[in-house]
């Protein structure tokens, strides 16, 4: 399946394509994440069951009792549950995992989820689940366009790589697709050029010296060379 791309619309006009990870990636951040909630977990349950029991005992009692289940066997769930859950709220979408492999959780506009798209994707976690090891939700991924799970579906979610690293299609009155700017400045450079007409001079000079090399600047004698250099690169070709 060819990758495919999230495109959305910019502040300037400019379509923004944002690249949407595909199984490989999403299983990347999903291993990283069951690792670490996985660790503390057992790390709270061991620590707890030994101040429980002040000794080096790690089973549980033949009559537990209410301060087990409280102390010792619910945080550990609610830990391994509710990990996705709390660290997309608190991130807007970024878990450590995602972080790591360089990906992040977008709603259809592009921007971050809102609290009930998080909450939809993570309810449908139960069923991505199934029947062991996310079988359901890798299948998913595998045989949708845009590489989502059942719970992406349900969400309107997708799960792009870093917006840093996301292009510009090409567009009618420039080519962004080659550049090595940014999303930002790319569309910053856009947006100048389009402007040019109605900035005076020491607009003009004062945003190309933002955009520009010192030397790039500092060579330029006017604004026509300015305007020379700026359209060079914002199609990606040397300077």
């Amino acid at each position: 399946m060819t990758p495919s791309s999230l495109v959305v619309d910019s502040v300037t006009g400019v379509d923004v394509a944002l690249p949407i990870a595909g199984p490989g990636a999403r299983a990347f951040a999903f291993l990283i994440d069951w690792n670490i909630r996985a660790v503390l977990a057992i790390a709270w349950y061991v620590v707890a069951a030994l101040i429980y029991h002040r000794a080096w005992n790690l089973t549980p009692p033949l009559d537990p009792d209410a301060p087990w289940f409280m102390y010792i066997l619910l945080p550990p769930a609610a830990i391994y549950f509710l990990y996705h859950p709390a660290w997309e709220l608190a991130t807007r979408g970024r878990t450590p995992g995602k972080r790591m492999a360089g990906v992040e959780l977008v709603g259809r506009d592009g921007g971050a989820p809102g609290v009930g798209a998080i909450l939809t994707r993570n309810v449908f976690r139960l069923l991505d689940s199934l029947p062991l090891f996310y079988a359901v939700g890798l299948v998913a991924t595998m045989v949708t366009r845009d590489h989502v799970r059942i719970g992406d579906l349900a969400a309107g979610t997708f799960l792009v790589y870093v917006r840093s690293n996301a292009t510009l299609p090409i567009h009618p009155t420039n080519r962004l697709a080659d550049t090595t700017l940014n999303v930002t400045s790319a569309e910053i450079v856009v947006e100048l050029l389009e402007r040019w007409a109605r900035l005076d001079g020491v607009a003009r000079r004062r945003l190309a010296k933002a955009l520009l090399p010192a030397s790039e600047t500092a060579a330029a004698d006017d604004d026509a060379a300015l305007r020379a250099r700026l359209e060079r690169l914002s199609t990606g070709s040397a300077s």
